[in-house]
């Protein structure tokens, strides 16, 4: 491959995502030395950390706005800026109101990134759907190593050293970034904000069929991802009865293989086309939660565990396909703020999947809880489907 400057941006814009899930994905090895702290329950800094992951969702479709008026590489400088300032005022946090109100503008700032991000790479390349699969996989990675690392760190130095992770990870990405990104042109810098936020367009992008189809398999996917993330190594622990250390290491395989494959679903997805690629990522999403139901309620052994795990994080890669189908939806003029409007609809909506999976976990079991989402990608794949049978043209 002959590096060109598209595979700088991909890769800087990789990087300054993966900074800004580190800063957030650091925070929750650490919750109980801040509860410790503050003298407060779970509860109050589970609520810090809704409010940071609603901050975040919130965020996508202003950002899409912001970028078309002022440019994407302002705007993911501000976010990446704005996401180490956060995390440094997270850990010099004098109170428990002090940490609440920066951790939800670290969701914020942080939230500014990605739409802009994606759209600005899909300028940048023919094949985006590889594209999005490279810069979507800086999530996961930093998922694979933030929480390890600031609970290591957390454990020798304190909490507030841990969260520091956050500010070691942002300002390298900025400094980078501001340095090998070349300027953007903004694409609307002259329409009037309000303009952008009039309900009228937007109801109307939002229903139109196609992307309305597109935003009802991106909320069973962003429900299954949040539970996962949320519930995974407590499912493995307490429902299937492996220890704290190997559940641990089996969410990390997870978020290995999530990672390593959004890459290759997202070329897949410029190959074969975005629909085929979904419906092998539901269907991997069937079999692997159906799996690790059975082998941790009647004790198969650790062998179809991991299979189901390898499995689940290849279903998580829906994203990639996904998002790639919702650019090829949009126009060039739409992608900004229409990408940023449909994550934050589909964000806001998967992110039930926690509250509905611990609910179900609390009242029927860990295997009906996890049943319940090997049933949420059998109905994705059923509607891709019979979209694809019937002719129906979403």
């Amino acid at each position: 491959m002959n590096w060109r400057y598209a595979h700088t941006a991909l890769a800087l814009c990789t990087l300054a995502f993966t900074a800004t899930m580190v800063a957030r994905l650091a925070i929750s090895p650490l919750v109980p030395a801040i509860t410790d702290t503050f003298g407060v329950t779970n509860a109050t800094v589970g609520l810090a950390l809704s409010g940071m992951w609603l901050a975040y969702a919130l965020s996508q479709f202003p950002s899409g706005i912001l970028g078309d008026r002022y440019g994407e590489r302002t705007v993911i400088l501000v976010a990446v800026g704005a996401t180490a300032v956060a995390a440094l005022l997270i850990a010099l946090s004098p109170s428990i109101l002090a940490f609440m109100l920066f951790t939800v503008l670290l969701g914020t700032g942080a939230g500014l990134h990605y739409s802009v991000a994606t759209t600005f790479l899909t300028r940048q390349f023919d094949d985006i759907g590889r594209a999005i699969g490279v810069h979507v996989a800086g999530g996961p990675l930093a998922g694979l190593a933030a929480p390890p690392a600031a609970a290591l760190v957390g454990a020798r130095y304190g909490w507030r050293a841990g969260i520091l992770l956050g500010v070691a990870a942002a300002v390298p990405a900025f400094v980078l970034f501001a340095w090998r990104v070349r300027p953007t042109a903004p694409r609307r810098p002259d329409q009037p904000m309000r303009e952008r936020f009039a309900a009228g367009p937007l109801v109307e992008l939002l229903s139109r069929p196609p992307i309305l189809y597109t935003t009802a398999l991106a909320t069973l996917g962003a429900f299954t991802w949040q539970a996962t993330a949320s519930f995974l190594p407590t499912f493995l622990e307490v429902g299937g009865g492996l220890s704290t250390a190997l559940s641990a290491l089996l969410f990390s395989l997870y978020f290995l293989v999530h990672g390593g494959t959004q890459p290759l679903t997202g070329g897949l997805s410029d190959r074969i086309g975005r629909d085929e690629t979904v419906m092998v990522t539901m269907a991997a999403g069937v079999v692997g939660y159906g799996l690790l139901t059975v082998a941790t309620r009647d004790e198969t052994g650790l062998a179809p565990v991991v299979a189901g795990i390898v499995l689940v994080g290849l279903a998580m890669s829906w994203g990639a396909p996904l998002q790639s189908r919702f650019m090829d939806l949009l126009s060039d003029a739409e992608r900004g703020a229409g990408f940023g409007l449909v994550r934050t609809a589909y964000m806001v909506l998967g992110a039930s999947g926690s509250v509905v999976v611990g609910a179900v976990s609390d009242i029927a079991g860990w295997t009906v809880a996890f049943g319940l989402l090997a049933g949420v990608m059998a109905l994705g794949l059923a509607a891709l489907l019979t979209n694809r049978a019937l002719g129906l043209g979403y």
